[in-house]
């Protein structure tokens, strides 16, 4: 007689344990719950077992093999889609015809008595037998009745309460007679409990049902893996385990290492080769893999860890789960019903509140605070701010209930009674979630200008005015129409400082939000003409002089964006013949994919050149950055026109200071020289090259990606004023783009990201900062080593990525490419490091 199990199933209840596994591989007491499984058919004299697999089948089969091991004969039935319980045993009825099986969940804890079962199955004559238990609380499961004699009268899946009549519920083990088989389509998803029982009852088969006097527990919530690992532990389940009892109801595996002067309170299982440190404390039901280490002055209660698991000096462990290669360091705490997925890091004094989930191969930052599960991030940030603000997936790790707790925490940094801008992009995304910032800055007595849809520099400008103590802006994330960006402004219009963002951090992670009084709710006005004025005021602060006797024609690109609102009131004046493509706010669209976005330079460079105007430009959504297209209808790279527009300026201007980020190519160096001006390099972040900006004798500074800064107008990045300013001085200087690009000499700068795990970004620093001795060293950010003879190479960990960003330029490619390549070893070496 053979028996199939059914280990098909992804266990989603229980993600992210079975994100990367299936759940018949999850560990009971350091073995997977199949591996009981099997074992309790092996000792009913079931060896040759039939396993049907779908969901990460490979795992599955490569774990158990043949079954060899085991004493079994294992073949598996391979499902190309899910086929149901039913269908899935229907798949191997080639190796089940010949006598009735038995059927049992590969993802059950049980202890039933098989033998009696199928005595019972043999003596009743059935063509169906139903393994029963009577649960306490029985929604979960399948309800059956059966009558005095063990024959099943009635069935009732997921009941409510008002349903409940019985607490006999289905198990998943039965007993079959082979023609059972022939009920089922081949192919098909197909379940016994909603297909085939009850069609088999309504025609009077002989279905039984088996009350089990043994132990069952389905495996299906987190807190039913708990229990069933603390119910192996007392002893309520017959299983097989290695180990032997150090103390009373303290259990160790072969190899473990157990201090002395480690503090154990049992019932808790060691696993094989764990190590357990003096000062440790293990407290009832702690689980520990194998090879799992606990540290000094750590504290486990209740908490499963899986196999290779560090458990750092005073770690902090309550009723969580801790998935297989993850390292828990120094001081971290993780609370109730807590679980972390495989090969995770969290860092130093970081805290998982209960009930957070957090998914494979995510770092949780030192010091964080984590309140809400990390699913697609790459990582639990110690910063809620990121390069772009604070950006997310919508509806996913941007939701309406996250706006609400960031908006009144900004409100809560803010007196009551002040007020803030806020504003949009084109897009339903943020048009949604600015509802809900609204409400809670009016709920927080903080009163609310709304622009609506308005360009970002509009909102920046806006922000900037009297009375206004800061802004609030959502965009859709640039090249991901799927995710949104928050953007917090001070009172100049800026991004927030590092400073003003900790504090807003550290109110969001205590939820420590101010409301307003009943007769405090504050007001929500709409300005009439905040476009208007922010033309005029553009318009008064840039040289337009020259533009109308140039008779220049320019070719602009809208992106379907917000800077289509402005551009009527600002072109109307300048005196420029101009076309404009995409128009029009677009809310379908509000972020362009890369194919997009080349797809419509290339147009806008056809129209530039058939136009024979004497230049393009292409706005991004939010009216924030530009591309350039020249005369020739050339796309000018990012790098270009920032050494385009600087030679304008510096030209022009013949002395004063320009701000660049320390990634720009010296080449602007050589630029500025020229025409006696003189750099600030600055850090990459838009909040140190907004505070460069502020300097009395700024005259232009860029960040290398399309921003540009037009000082005399605001210190922040504004696309519209560049349009504005680059007009006049294309007009005054009487050169062509072209002209000007072909005599800047050419840039040897190149660039490589290398992927660094970020336990490991450390080490690749200091491990080049040690490589680099005896070089002369910049650490304006990250770190450039700077060659005798000009040569240099910059290593810059990504903020927001596991990566590390690498620049080299030389006196030629060749020269670069080595520097490059050098570098990248050694962060390759440092990042591989253990």
């Amino acid at each position: 007689m053979k028996a199939v199990v059914m280990a098909g199933g992804e266990g989603t209840r229980l993600r992210p344990m079975t994100a990367n596994q299936p759940k018949p591989l999850l560990p009971i007491i350091n073995r997977p719950i199949m591996e009981h499984v099997l074992r309790l058919l092996k000792r009913h004299g079931f060896t040759e077992t039939v396993v049907t697999v779908q969901f990460l089948a490979a795992l599955i089969r490569n774990y158990f093999g043949d079954g060899d091991e085991l004493g079994m004969s294992l073949h598996y039935a391979t499902e190309e889609v899910p086929l149901g319980t039913a269908g899935s045993v229907k798949n191997a009825a080639d190796k089940l015809r010949e006598d009735r099986f038995l059927v049992i969940s590969g993802d059950a804890l049980t202890d039933i008595d098989l033998t009696d079962m199928l005595r019972f199955h043999r003596e009743n004559r059935a063509l169906v037998t139903i393994g029963l238990k009577r649960v306490p609380n029985p929604l979960e499961f399948g309800i059956i009745i059966v009558d005095e004699n063990g024959r099943i009268q009635r069935f009732l899946e997921k009941p409510t309460w008002g349903q409940v009549f019985s607490d006999t519920v289905n198990t998943g083990i039965y007993v079959m007679e082979p023609s059972v088989l022939d009920e089922i389509a081949p192919g098909q998803s197909v379940d016994w409990s909603s297909d085939v029982f009850p069609a088999l009852l309504e025609r009077g088969a002989r279905l039984f049902g088996y009350v089990a006097d043994g132990y069952w527990e389905d495996v299906g919530t987190h807190e039913s893996y708990l229990k069933a690992q603390a119910d192996v532990l007392e002893g309520k389940v017959k299983v097989d385990f290695d180990a032997f009892e150090l103390a009373p109801g303290v259990w160790a595996a072969e190899g473990a290492s157990v201090d002395p002067e480690a503090v154990l309170k049992g019932p808790l299982y060691i696993g094989d080769y764990a190590k357990v440190e003096a000062g440790a404390e293990l407290r009832e039901y702690t689980v520990l893999g194998s090879n799992a280490v606990v540290k000094e002055g750590a504290f486990l209660h209740r908490a499963v860890v899986h196999d290779n698991v560090y458990v750092g000096p005073a770690a902090h462990l309550r009723g969580c789960v801790i998935g297989k290669n993850t390292d828990v360091m120094t001081g971290a705490r993780i609370e109730e019903n807590a679980v972390v997925g495989d090969e995770c890091v969290i860092e130093a004094e970081a805290y998982v509140s209960s009930g957070v989930k957090i998914y494979p191969f995510k770092t949780i930052e030192a010091g964080a605070v984590v309140n809400t599960s990390v699913i697609w991030e790459s990582r639990g940030q110690r910063s809620l701010f990121g390069t772009r603000g604070v950006s997310g997936l919508v509806n996913v790790e941007i939701t309406p209930e996250l706006c609400v707790r960031l908006a009144s925490a900004y409100a809560t940094t803010l007196s009551k009674g002040d007020t803030v801008v806020t504003s949009r992009d084109a897009s339903r995304a943020a048009r949604a979630f600015k509802r809900a910032v609204i409400s809670a800055l009016n709920s927080s007595a903080i009163n609310v200008v709304d622009l609506e849809a308005a360009p970002l520099p509009v909102a920046r400008f806006n922000t900037s005015r009297e009375n206004v103590r800061g802004g609030i802006a959502l965009r859709t994330t640039a090249g991901d129409p799927q995710s949104v960006d928050i953007v917090f402004m001070d009172e100049s219009g800026a991004d927030l400082s590092q400073a003003a963002q900790r504090k807003l951090e550290r109110v969001f992670s205590r939820q420590e939000y101010r409301r307003a009084f009943p007769g405090e709710i504050a007001e929500l006005t709409f300005p009439a003409r905040a476009v208007d004025t922010y033309a005029r005021e553009l318009l008064g602060c840039i040289d337009m002089s020259g533009i109308k006797d140039a008779e220049m024609k320019v070719v602009v690109d809208c992106a379907g964006g917000t800077s289509s609102l402005v551009l009527p009131s600002l072109l109307g004046r300048a005196g420029v013949d101009v076309l404009t493509v995409n128009n029009r706010l677009d809310d379908a669209s509000p972020t362009e994919t890369l194919a997009e976005r080349r797809r419509d330079l290339q147009r806008l460079a056809e129209l530039v050149a058939s136009s024979r105007a004497a230049f393009g430009v292409r706005f991004d959504p939010v009216g924030e950055r530009v591309s350039l297209v020249d005369e020739m209808g050339q796309l000018i790279s990012e790098e270009r026109a920032l050494l385009v527009v600087l030679d304008l300026v510096a030209a022009e201007r013949r002395g004063g200071r320009v701000a660049l980020p320390v990634t720009t190519t010296r080449v602007a160096e050589m630029v500025c020289r020229f025409h006696g001006v003189q750099v600030d390099w600055t850090a990459t972040s838009v909040d140190t090259l907004t505070a460069a900006a502020k300097h009395p004798d700024m005259i232009f500074a860029c960040d290398g990606r399309g921003g540009f800064i037009v000082p005399e107008f605001a210190p922040t990045v504004d696309g519209l004023a560049v349009f504005l300013r680059l007009l006049g001085l294309v007009a005054r200087t009487r050169l062509s783009l072209s002209q000007i690009d072909a005599r800047i000499p050419e840039a040897k700068l190149l660039k490589r990201t290398v992927p660094t795990p970020w336990a490991h970004k450390g080490t690749v620093m200091r491990s080049v900062v040690e490589a680099a001795e005896g070089y002369r060293l910049d650490t304006t950010d990250g770190v450039r080593v700077v060659e005798e003879d000009g040569s240099w190479a910059l290593v810059l960990p990504d903020p927001a990525e596991a990566v590390t960003h690498l620049w080299a330029e030389g006196h030629d490619v060749d020269t670069a490419q080595t520097i490059l390549e050098r570098w990248a070893r050694v962060v390759e070496q440092a990042a591989g490091s253990q």
